[in-house]
């Protein structure tokens, strides 16, 4: 399972209850292009959703508490 630096930022932003157009605009990028991250983030998850993402994310330590 590999996840890359810029997914791991928007995973971050995620967990900090960002919406996908306030991570657009923080990191300079789409709307589409934060969209595809998330998308490929669950994936490599195998996630559902935002909230599991989360949490897996924390339990796999990409994200530190």
């Amino acid at each position: 399972m590999k996840i890359t630096k810029r997914e791991r930022e928007v995973l971050r932003l995620v967990a900090y209850e960002y919406s996908s157009k306030e991570i657009a605009q923080r990191l300079f990028l789409s709307d589409e292009t934060i969209n595809s991250h998330r998308k490929n983030i669950m994936i490599n998850l195998g996630v559902k959703n935002a909230a599991r993402m989360v949490r897996v994310a924390f339990e796999k330590q990409f994200l530190n508490p």
